[in-house]
């Protein structure tokens, strides 16, 4: 496990002030400097690494006490874009568990969702999952001394749950909230999603996208994708004033009141 600097992205921020303006440009002939980050990198067993912040923190530290879990099922709620998939990703590779997505399990056998295995994840639970089969996937894992684990927007004591049975063993799971990604974590994707296009982002250019940026990692796919396509439409070097206008662009297509706003 790599572990970064203890620095929070509050440091990398001030420590840029000066160098970041609207009207500053990023000079291409600048070393990138290195930003230190509160971060760790965990190895997600064959997909892209996890990053670990505070926003997520605790819901890791689920993972990691598997299979010592109290209770034999764990929720991970949060909002979308906030890494619960991905984080039960890395549990369900880790486990050879199986995963379904809420919807999927409707009027199906337990056993022939489960065949052998001792671990499941169940996607989007609290979109209209099937209480009655929610339930005995529920027990079976539970005779075998196995475990489930439910993704969610909410936790589920505000889930509509009409089986009475299936309310008094969600009660009793694991619950635990993924926060929207924090400015630490936000700078490390973002470099890793420049990274990813081999884009060397420079500092100042992390430090102007961090407050005028949707807190989400879809947002973050899609502005570092729309930088790339416009340095190459364009032939140039990912420099602060290409970065700037299309953060302009984005804001001004998804804003009511832009004037350049589509209708």
């Amino acid at each position: 496990m790599t572990r970064a600097k203890d620095i929070p992205a509050s440091e990398i921020k001030a420590a840029n002030a000066d160098a970041v303006s609207d009207s500053d440009a990023v000079s291409a002939d600048v070393a990138p400097q290195q930003l230190p980050l509160a971060l760790e990198l965990r190895p997600a067993l064959g997909r892209d690494d996890f990053m670990v912040a505070q926003c997520n923190r605790e819901a890791v530290a689920w993972i990691d006490q598997w299979p010592k879990w109290p209770a034999p099922a764990l929720c991970l709620y949060g909002p979308k874009g906030c890494g619960k998939s991905h984080l039960a990703e890395v549990w369900r590779a880790r486990s050879a568990a199986l995963s379904v997505a809420a919807c999927d399990i409707a009027d199906k056998d337990p056993y022939e969702i489960l065949g052998d295995a001792k671990g499941l994840v169940i996607e989007d639970a609290d979109s209209g999952i099937d209480e009655k089969a929610c339930f005995h996937l529920y027990n079976l894992l539970k005779e075998r001394n196995g475990h489930l684990l439910l993704t969610a927007t909410q936790p589920p004591a505000r889930w509509k749950i009409a089986l009475a049975d299936l309310k008094s063993r969600l009660g009793a799971a694991l619950v635990c909230e993924i926060s929207p990604p924090d400015d630490d974590l936000i700078v490390g994707l973002l470099l890793k999603l420049f990274a990813d296009r081999q884009i060397q982002a420079n500092p100042q250019i992390i430090s102007y996208i961090l407050p005028r940026i949707e807190r989400s990692f879809a947002s973050l796919t899609e502005l570092v994708a729309a930088i790339d396509r416009s340095a190459l439409a364009q032939k140039r070097a990912v420099t602060l004033p290409l970065v700037r206008a299309v953060l302009e662009e984005l804001q001004a297509s998804v804003s009511p009141s832009s004037g350049d706003a589509k209708t």
